[in-house]
């Protein structure tokens, strides 16, 4: 399955939707109280169940045209986000930092959250080395402690496109990376959240961003330095992973820090992060109010 959230007026929230075909159906039009994608994995899998059939009796014409959907970002109100830097040898190596360690994890801010087609809006008062990162985004599905890397994919919900955002001035300021990567706007995730059953092997994607026409990163998730499997076992030791939390797993290289000259994003710029199965996550950028 795949789910969206999307507003259906102009003046309105948005909601939780399934495609169908080549169209949204809103969830609680099949009889689910869950107007977000956190209280629909809160239901549980019998819900999740009953949902992918009841999608199968739904009519053709049910719902709106996908190409119609103005979204809200993949996912609204998640306990945790949690990011992995360094993930990826390569991206580390361009920005000159360790990741021999272990996972470099950090929190985002939910206030970062933004959606498919959006404006990212730039805070040029304090950053004009805004950068881009494309990032597999997982949300789990079940409160995950303790858990093996062969158990690990079980507890899974789905899958999407992230845009790790980064003022890198102030990553290299700090030391830590909350902060940089949370202004308002600076998390895009979507435009969809595809369940787990479709993505069998997340180690097999493509990965791409372009920014404007310029393709700036493509790479496949199988260069990770640990895989989902691996960092939802890591991450879960002694710490709860909760149902829908968030886990953003990384970048691989080819960061506009890196670039000569470097490549940062400005006011008018449009970033398009591709994954293979998930879809296209398309920012505007324009400058922060």
């Amino acid at each position: 399955m795949r789910f969206a959230h999307i507003a259906l007026t102009p003046d309105s929230s948005p909601v939780l939707v399934v495609q169908h075909g080549d169209r949204y159906v809103r969830v609680a039009d099949f009889g689910f109280e869950a107007n977000t994608l956190q209280e629909f994995i809160e239901l549980g899998a019998d819900a999740q169940a009953r949902l992918a059939d009841a999608i199968t009796k739904a009519p053709d014409d049910a719902g709106i045209a996908v190409d119609d959907a103005v979204y809200g970002p993949g996912t609204i109100n998640p306990p945790s986000i949690l990011a992995v830097g360094l993930n990826y040898d390569e991206h580390a190596s361009e920005l000159s930092l360790d990741n021999d360690s272990g996972p470099v994890l950090f929190s985002l801010f939910p206030n970062s959250l933004n959606a498919h087609e959006a404006e990212v809006k730039l805070p040029l008062n304090i950053s004009r080395e805004v950068d881009y990162e494309a990032e597999l985004g997982v949300i789990i599905g079940k409160p995950a402690k303790n858990v093996t890397p062969e158990e690990a994919l079980d507890y899974v919900f789905g899958y999407t496109a992230v845009n790790d955002i980064t003022a890198r001035n102030i990553q290299f300021q700090e030391p830590q990376w909350a902060r940089c990567k949370s202004f308002d706007t600076f998390t895009p995730v979507g435009p969809v959240v595809v369940t787990a059953d479709e993505i069998p092997d997340p180690q097999a994607l493509a990965i791409t961003t372009d920014v404007d026409d310029l393709r700036v990163q493509d790479s496949t998730t199988g260069f990770m330095v640990r895989t989902v499997a691996e960092l939802i076992a890591s991450l879960s030791q002694e710490l709860t992973l909760l149902p829908g939390t968030l886990i953003s797993t990384g970048s691989p290289g080819g960061a506009g820090r890196s670039r000569k000259p470097p490549l940062y994003l400005t006011p008018g710029s449009t970033v398009t992060v591709t994954i293979e199965k998930i879809g296209e996550l398309r920012s505007y950028c324009v400058e922060a109010d």
